[in-house]
Formats: C-alpha cells, structure tokens, sequence
C-alpha cells in the first residue's frame, strides 16, 4: 500500500486557488472559443494586430477599460491617443489599447451621455478632446465598486500561479 503524504493547510489553499484560476482561465477560453465560431459563422472584417488581443477585450466587457478612461477624463479632458498612452504606462504595457478599441469605446461613452467630445479646432479635424459628464462622473463611481472584485480576483489568480510555479 502506497504511503499517504499530509499536505498542509497553506498547500491545500494554494492548490483550491491555483485549481480556481486555471477554472477562471478556462471558462474565458470556453468564451473566446464559442466567440470565435460564431465570427466563422460572420462575414470576415479587417483586424489591426492589437484587435486580437482577447486579455483588452474581456477587461473591456468587464468594464475595466471603461472604467481607466473615465478615471483618467476625471482629471480634465483627454484625446484619445493620450488616454491610450496612460494606460499602457499605469500597466506597464501588459494592457495595449489600439486605435480600434479606443475610438469605438470613446464613441459608445459620448453616445451613452457620459462624456463629450470637443474638435481641438472646430473649423477642421483635428484631436478630439472628451470630457467627463456629470452622468460620466456617475457611472465612474458605479464601476469603481462593480469591478473592484475582477480585479482582486485577476490579482489573486496571478500570484497563486506565481506562487505554484515560482515558489
């Protein structure tokens, strides 16, 4: 008969949070999976190299990316190749808003009524300024709350896999 190793307490945890990120990370595969077959199912579009990011896309569907502009606008107005650049310096470059997520999203916040955008130069195209509403101010304090648990969540997960696999 095979001996029985005691696994302490502190190993029983890290192996339920290590079991629950790889559980977490499997439910957005599952997700991204069933995306992508109905994308076949779709009319091809163009994408931008940065548009196959799915880590920027859940955290938009999630309302952290969201919840970023809306942060950095509550500082005075922001363009959108700005808002892009503090972004990926806040994370350090491990979240890249491209072109093609961000001008869609400042797009969908103006329409919503939470910000409002202002041509630099009226009289020609040229940077578009957004500043945050008093509905935006609202909805900012709202995602505040709502995702602070993804996060916490996203943190605990990578140092557990940290932990497992590091020590």
């Amino acid at each position: 008969m095979p001996e029985r190793r005691k696994t302490s307490g502190r190993t029983t945890r890290r192996r339920a949070a290590t079991r629950e990120a790889v559980a977490q990370t499997t439910r957005i595969a599952d997700a991204r999976a069933a995306a992508r077959a109905l994308e076949t199912k779709r009319e091809p579009r163009a994408r931008a190299p940065g548009d196959r990011d799915p880590f920027t896309g859940e955290l938009r569907r999630r309302g952290v990316l969201p919840m970023l502009v809306l942060h950095f606008m509550s500082d005075g107005p922001s363009y959108g190749n700005a808002l892009m650049e503090r972004i990926a310096s806040v994370t350090e470059g491990v979240l890249h808003v491209n072109p093609n997520t961000m001008y869609p999203l400042l797009r969908q916040l103006e329409e919503q009524g939470l910000v409002r955008g202002e041509w630099e130069h009226p009289e020609r195209r040229s940077r578009r300024y957004y500043s945050l509403t008093g509905e935006g101010r609202r909805e900012y304090r709202r995602l505040v709350k709502e995702v602070r648990p993804l996060l916490d969540s996203i943190g605990r997960s990578i140092s557990e896999i940290v932990r497992e696999v590091y020590g």
